[in-house]
């Protein structure tokens, strides 16, 4: 049986595995603390007194029971944000946190399969309604902290794709870089970079091919995909480390990789950023 973790012990593992981009620094008072600066692309963590409520874009932000606070710094977000947080007492604090930008360049994909990027009018529908689904499945927001014991690799291998730059298909301007790619031999056991719950497992997407998403807690979720092999399913309970799935090249993909992304909620963030952090 795994030893019950003290939740002192537990807040300090959470701080200093996800302290993202900067030191926290407290904000005006001593009990609400966030980085000052973080990069586009950010997974955010601050702390707050318990029993606070957080606004964050007039979205109630989940606490938990330590005060522990995520949110998601989008790939064009310019700053500073600011979240706005009202103790049980009534009195109130605004946090900001200045942005720092990236430099996004074109990464060009050539070899996509041609009805891939321009799908008929049947293909369409087919997509809009797979990402509709996928997309349902990230707005899970439960008190979990699975995320809390910071991140690992999925699998080893050379990073092909990084967040957040333009991408162009075969010439054509697409959407940018939802994640992070990494280039593996198709049948590579792909494992969960943090424990969570599968909300979402389909073996063949049109676009992403087997997908595979895994929530860890306070809406923070990764995706997986292209797999060759999806190997859990919907409301199984996966642990770190846990193999989920195989690499493959299924879906928009020039060759065997997984495409590794993250979430928090509709926000999509930086899963290199999530690993330098963990460090």
């Amino acid at each position: 049986m795994t030893p019950r973790r003290h939740p002192f012990a537990f807040l300090l593992t959470l701080v200093s595995l996800l302290a993202w981009a900067a030191p926290l620094v407290a904000q005006d008072a001593g009990d609400v603390r966030f980085p000052a600066q973080v990069q586009q692309g950010s997974l955010v963590i601050g702390k707050v007194p318990a029993g606070a409520r957080v606004v964050y874009r007039d979205r109630a932000v989940r606490v938990s029971d330590y005060g522990t606070v995520v949110i998601g710094v989008g790939r064009d977000e310019a700053g500073p944000v600011q979240l706005q947080v009202t103790r049980a007492d009534g009195s109130r604090n605004t946090a900001s946190i200045a942005i720092t930008p990236r430099d996004w360049p074109v990464e060009r994909v050539n070899g996509v399969p041609p009805a891939t990027v321009n799908p008929p009018p049947a293909i369409a529908e087919r997509i809009r309604r797979e990402q509709a689904q996928v997309t349902a499945a990230r707005v899970r927001d439960d008190a979990r902290v699975d995320f809390g014991n910071g991140f690992i690799r999925p699998v080893e291998g050379r990073i092909s794709g990084r967040f957040g730059r333009a991408r162009s298909y075969n010439g054509q301007p697409g959407s940018p870089h939802s994640g992070m790619d990494i280039a593996a031999p198709t049948g590579t056991p792909v494992k969960a970079p943090a424990a969570g719950i599968v909300t979402f497992a389909a073996p063949d997407l049109y676009l992403t091919g087997g997908t595979l998403l895994l929530d860890h807690g306070h809406g923070v979720s990764s995706n997986f995909l292209h797999l060759s092999r999806v190997d859990a399913k919907v409301g199984d309970r996966i642990e770190q480390g846990q193999v989920i799935g195989a690499v493959g090249a299924t879906g928009r993909a020039t060759g065997p990789h997984l495409h590794w992304g993250m979430n928090w909620l509709d926000v999509r963030i930086d899963p290199q950023l999530v690993l330098d952090a963990a460090r």
